[in-house]
Formats: structure tokens, C-alpha cells, sequence
């Protein structure tokens, strides 16, 4: 950078500081500023990062916004926050082009910032004109979704960045009501709104705050949500002895889950003391992540000591879940892969539409089961035999959700919708409440969820899945290794011919166009490379399906389908050149 570009630099981080509502991050600015000025010898690494903060303006997608905190238009603060309720404001007007007044309910999270980020953002809209809603304090994601529907909102804000490290804050954004289609009410956006909405932002000028206005909605928010999920209980299931470790991981959906499975019976329900409490630092993780190693250590200490039967674990904004079991056949404490869960909810969920249909075991459920792509092809086979629609959908739950007559929906990465009715997004305390009855069902028969994995892999082939993430140094790289994969596709996986080779940029008649790449071997060995949509990453989902004629062949299948996914691990990083 030449000196007069560094001094243009500096002049303008000075002018946002000058600018800039808040006084932390305008009194962080200016420190870096100084820093630079300097010229001491941390300057180097301020340039860097002064560089990288007006480097922006952050993009606005279909994740909405999601970011380290910190000053400048490249981080998440107040300045870019209202710029962004801004820019939904406008597009939420434009949706309605005066035929109706849109509503719109904004909820938060217990980071850094959340609250103000909520509370401005609720201003905003209540001075462009927009009947506004804002929770009445710290509620997990699920409840913000539930609340579209419920109070029939067209825009939902939720303010979070979910599993992410403490520094970081996001800005999700749903439609609903008279704006969208009946399947997309209470949805997060997918285009042409993320565009709608970016252009909203580049053109905004002028930003008013109202200096009240707005409706703080009352606690029976919260006990609406509660009561509607514990309705969820199936009450032909009276079995509720099951002793459960619950952890929120210093997030707020603790208070929230425990009602909800005290409400439905489950009184047994122990906390991870050290994580019940929401704290924007998680000070006992290194990353507030249920699938992180070391996540659920304090978890898994608890169950030891109160001698639990069930792990229940919820990210820090509770739309995810994860469980923990013990193996029966060696009593050690194992969290079950996402897939694992997704077959579990999709047996449960099976079994009772086939119990609660009148019509004979012969006709269609009513209702659609939906998973992902890169998520495991069993539940497609549970469908299909419990005579259940299936349908596959691009990575994320922008997708999932919108699937008509959805009756279930999972992504592996944790991302369950057990209740499309209530809330159209995932949801890590409802699905945990069907866990719970699930696994306490089958405490009283004398078997543990492990036996239901086999019990489905008897019956469909036991179907091992796997992950490889190959993080790089940026996001433009990610381009170049796709490319060559384009150019030189693998031929094998695992000594297995490939059979099919899709590239999903092309899009087909079931998916619209995504970057990726899809390959089918001649035993169903499947892999899909595509690039994260949020950090310099790509990540490789690797599925097997091994037969199995009979209980006894189990354990050596699972050695063997082990074994295979070593082997497609190792071809995939080859094809990487890795």
C-alpha cells in the first residue's frame, strides 16, 4: 500500500470513527488508527487489520450478515446493523407495495451486542412504518421462528451468530404472512430477496430511529413456545423414566428447553451447572459447537456422575441438538453423528404418521420427509418403506423448510425440524423433546438407541457417513481446487469405480444450481465436495453403504464400511492434492 493510499485509509477509518453511535468500537477505531500512525511494531499487524475492516461492505446473503465485532463497514456494529434494518425495512415495504402494513418481530441472543443490535434494529422499523414486535429478552432462535408464524409476521430478525466464537454476532432474516408463499411463512430468505434486499442497503441514505413504538412482547411468548412443543409429547407414550444431562453451552435455550421437557413429563433433567447460565464468552469450550471436540466433555462428566441415560446438548442459540448415548456393548459414553440422529427422528417420526393414519399401511403418509443432500440417503429408504414422500434439497434449512406438506426435515449438521406447524425452521428443543421420548420408550423395552441404528441397518444396509474439511488461506482458493476437480475428476473411491459424476452447478430438474460436486461409485459409495458458503473451507461428505444379511455380520460391517471411509478419505485428499 503506497503512502498516499494509506493516508486516504487512515482519513477514513478517522471519519467513521467520528461517525460511529458507539463508543467502544469508535474508541477501538481510533487505537488502531494510532497504532498505524505510529508506526510501532505492532503497526504492521494493525494495517492489516485496518485494511481488512474497510475492505467491506460486509455482504448481505441469504445468511443475512455474520461477522467478528469491531468498527468499520467489514465487521458487525451498530453502523452496519441499522444500514441492514434499514435495507429489510425498505424491501418488507417494497413486498407489500401499499397493499398491506407489514409486521415484523425481532428477537436476540445473549452475545455481545445483541440486544442493542435488536433494539435499534426495532426502531428502525417502527419509524419506517412497520408494526413492530420485539422479544422480551434473550430467547433462543426457535422461539424468534415460532413467533413469525404466530403473530403472523412478515419479517422475522433474529439476532445471533449461533455456534460461532464469542467475538463474532450475525443478523438472520425470515419472511412470512402476505409476503411470501404459504410454504416460505416464517423461512429464512433465499434469493432473489437476499438481492432484494442488498440493493435496499446500498441505497440507503438516510436512517431514522423511532424513539419508541414498538410492542416488547410479554413472557407468554416464551410459554406459548413451551406449551405448543411439550404438546408435541405423543400421549399413547406414557414411559417417562429417563434420567437426561442437558447443556445449552452458555446459551440462552437452557431455561427454554428444561421447561419444555418438564412440561412434558420429563422431571429427571440435570444441568451442566458450569454452562446453564448464557454467557457471551463461553468460557468452558474452546468453540461453543455441539460437534467440536471437547464440546461435551462437562456433559459427559455430569452424566457419569448423576449416572444419566441420555446426553442433550443445544448450541448457544438452541436450533441445533446433539446427543450423547452410552454403547451397550461397551458402556462407553459416545455423541452420536448427525445423521445417526436424523435416522432416529425419522424412525420415530415414521411409526407414529403410520400409527395415526386411518387410511391402511398400503397408502401415502401425509406429509413429506426432506434432508439435505450431503445428508445421509437412509432416511429416504425409511420413507419409502413406511410409505412416506421424500423429497432432497440443497445444504441449509432456507431449503429444507420450504418443502411442501414437510413433516420432517434434517440437515447432518445437527439441523432438525420435527414440527414444521410450529416452527418452520430447525429446532434443537423440540427435537430433543422427541429424543427424550424416543430414548425413554425405548429404556421400557429394554433397549437403547444403538439398538435402533442396527434395527434400521438390518433392514436398509448400514449406511456410515464422514466428513473431511480442508480449510484454506481465502476464499479464492476455493474456486481453484473445485476447478480442478472439474478438470481432472477421480475416476474411484475406494477401489470402486465411479459410476455417476454431477456437477451441481449445472442444477437439475429436482435442485436449482449450487457449487458442487456429486459422485456415485458402482457399491453406492457417495461423495460431495462443495465450498463452505461462510468460511474459506471445503467440505467433503463421504457416505457408504455396506449390506448386512443378519445381526451377527453387524460388527464386521461396521469394520468394513470403517475401512472404506479411511480409504475414500484418503483418495478424496489425493484428488485435492493434499
Amino acid at each position: 500500500m503506497t503512502t498516499s493510499e494509506l493516508d486516504t485509509l487512515l482519513a477514513t477509518a478517522e471519519a467513521w470513527a467520528a461517525a460511529d453511535p458507539d463508543p467502544q468500537t469508535a474508541e477501538e477505531l481510533r487505537a488502531v488508527v494510532a497504532h498505524v500512525r505510529a508506526g510501532d511494531s505492532s503497526a504492521a499487524v494493525s494495517e492489516q487489520d485496518l485494511r481488512d475492516r474497510f475492505s467491506g461492505p460486509l455482504a448481505f446473503g441469504t445468511a443475512g450478515l455474520r461477522a467478528a465485532l469491531g468498527a468499520g463497514p467489514n465487521r458487525m456494529n451498530r453502523v452496519v446493523v441499522r444500514r441492514a434494518a434499514a435495507g429489510v425495512a425498505a424491501h418488507a415495504l417494497d413486498l407489500a407495495a401499499g397493499a398491506y402494513a407489514p409486521r415484523a418481530v425481532v428477537g436476540f441472543d445473549a452475545r455481545h451486542n445483541s440486544r442493542i443490535f435488536a433494539e435499534e434494529t426495532a426502531a428502525i422499523f417502527t419509524a419506517a412504518g412497520i408494526e413492530t414486535f420485539l422479544m422480551p429478552r434473550e430467547l433462543p432462535t426457535p422461539v424468534l421462528a415460532y413467533a413469525i408464524r404466530a403473530l403472523a409476521c412478515e419479517v422475522g430478525i433474529m439476532v445471533t451468530a449461533s455456534h460461532n466464537p464469542p467475538q463474532d454476532n450475525g443478523y438472520k432474516v425470515y419472511l412470512g404472512g402476505r409476503a411470501v408463499e404459504e410454504d416460505a411463512r416464517g423461512v429464512q430468505i433465499v434469493a432473489p430477496h437476499d438481492a432484494g434486499i442488498a440493493a435496499r442497503i446500498d441505497a440507503v441514505e438516510r436512517i431514522e430511529l423511532a424513539a419508541g413504538g414498538w410492542t416488547v412482547l410479554p413472557e407468554s411468548i416464551e410459554t406459548d413456545y413451551v406449551a405448543s412443543v411439550a404438546a408435541l409429547a405423543d400421549p399413547a407414550i406414557a414411559d417417562r423414566d429417563l434420567k437426561i444431562v442437558l447443556t445449552p453451552l452458555h446459551g440462552v435455550g437452557g431455561r427454554t428447553a428444561h421447561a419444555v421437557l418438564s412440561t412434558a413429563g420429563f422431571d429427571d433433567v440435570t444441568l451442566v451447572e458450569r454452562q446453564a447460565e448464557p454467557d457471551p464468552d463461553f468460557p468452558t469450550v474452546a468453540f461453543p459447537n455441539p460437534e467440536e471436540p471437547g464440546a461435551l466433555d462437562l456433559a459427559l462428566e455430569t452424566a457419569a456422575q448423576v449416572g444419566a441415560d441420555l446426553v442433550i446438548a443445544n448450541d448457544p442459540d438452541a436450533d441445533r441438538v446433539a446427543l450423547a448415548g452410552r454403547e451397550p456393548a461397551t458402556g462407553a459414553w459416545r455423541m452420536l453423528r448427525g445423521d445417526e440422529v436424523g435416522t432416529l427422528l425419522g424412525l420415530h417420526l415414521a411409526a407414529r404418521l403410520t400409527a395415526s393414519h386411518d387410511g391402511g399401511t398400503d397408502t401415502p403418509r401425509t406429509g413429506v420427509f426432506a434432508n439435505s443432500i450431503v445428508s445421509s440417503r437412509l432416511l429416504g429408504r425409511i420413507a419409502g418403506v413406511s410409505g412416506i414422500d421424500h423429497a432432497q434439497t440443497l445444504t441449509g434449512f432456507k431449503w429444507i423448510a420450504r418443502v411442501h406438506d414437510l413433516a420432517f426435515g434434517y440437515e447432518e449438521a445437527l439441523g432438525y425440524c420435527v414440527a414444521p406447524e410450529l416452527v418452520r425452521d430447525k429446532d434443537g428443543i423440540s427435537a430433543g423433546l422427541l429424543l427424550a421420548e424416543l430414548a425413554a420408550a425405548t429404556k421400557a423395552a429394554g433397549r437403547t438407541l444403538f439398538d435402533l441404528l442396527d434395527d434400521a441397518f438390518l433392514v436398509h444396509g448400514l449406511h456410515a457417513s464422514d466428513q473431511l474439511s480442508v480449510r484454506v488461506g481465502s476464499l479464492g482458493l476455493l474456486g481453484a481446487m473445485m476447478n480442478r476437480l472439474r478438470e481432472n475428476p477421480p475416476s474411484s473411491f475406494a477401489d470402486s469405480p465411479v459410476s455417476v459424476a454431477e456437477d451441481l452447478a449445472a442444477g437439475s430438474a429436482q435442485l436449482p444450481p449450487t457449487d458442487g460436486l456429486l459422485y456415485l461409485t458402482q457399491n453406492e459409495t457417495r461423495v460431495i465436495i462443495r465450498p463452505s458458503g461462510t468460511e474459506p473451507k471445503l467440505k467433503c461428505y463421504l457416505e457408504v453403504v455396506e449390506p448386512v444379511g443378519s445381526a451377527a455380520e453387524l460388527d464386521g460391517a461396521k469394520d468394513t464400511a470403517r475401512a472404506r471411509l479411511d480409504a475414500v478419505r484418503r483418495d478424496v485428499g489425493e484428488a485435492l492434492g493434499l
